[in-house]
C-alpha cells in the first residue's frame, strides 16, 4: 500500500511539475502579490515537483527518497499561501468561482499531502523506536 501511494504521489507531482513548466499562466493568477519574480517561482516549483517525484520513486537510495519526501512536504507547505490566495480570489468572483466544494477540501487536503510525502518518503516516524 505504501509503495502504491508513493508512486501515486510521485505521478501527481510529476504531472503537476510538467504543467507548471508548460502552462504557467494559471499559476501566475493565484500567486500572492508579495512573491518576488512570480514567473520564475512558478517555473522553479515545476522543476522542484519533477525532481521530488523522481527522488520519491527511486528505490536504490533510501536517503534520496527521504530527502525527496522532506522536500515535497516543505514544498506543499510553501505553496499553501498560493492555495489560500486562490481560495480568496476565486470566492470573490461574482460567480463564486469553483465554489466551496472545491476549495474547502483542498484546504483540508494540504496537511494530508504534507503527511503523505513524509510517510511515503520514509521520513516518519521522526524518532527511532527502541530495539
Amino acid at each position: 500500500m505504501k509503495a502504491a501511494l508513493r508512486w501515486l504521489l510521485a505521478a501527481f507531482y510529476f504531472v503537476a511539475g510538467v504543467i507548471h513548466i508548460a502552462r504557467p499562466a494559471p499559476f501566475l493568477t493565484i500567486m500572492p502579490g508579495w512573491v518576488p519574480a512570480p514567473h520564475a517561482v512558478v517555473l522553479l516549483t515545476g522543476v522542484a515537483e519533477i525532481l521530488g517525484a523522481i527522488g520519491l520513486v527511486q528505490w536504490f537510495s533510501p536517503p534520496l527518497r527521504r530527502a525527496a519526501g522532506w522536500g515535497l512536504a516543505l514544498y506543499a507547505l510553501c505553496v499553501w499561501p498560493a492555495n489560500i490566495n486562490h481560495f480568496i480570489l476565486d470566492m470573490a468572483k461574482p460567480s463564486g468561482g469553483l465554489g466551496l466544494a472545491y476549495h474547502v477540501p483542498r484546504m483540508f487536503a494540504q496537511p494530508a499531502v504534507i503527511w503523505l510525502a513524509l510517510w511515503v518518503g520514509g521520513c516518519l516516524p521522526l524518532r527511532k523506536r527502541a530495539a
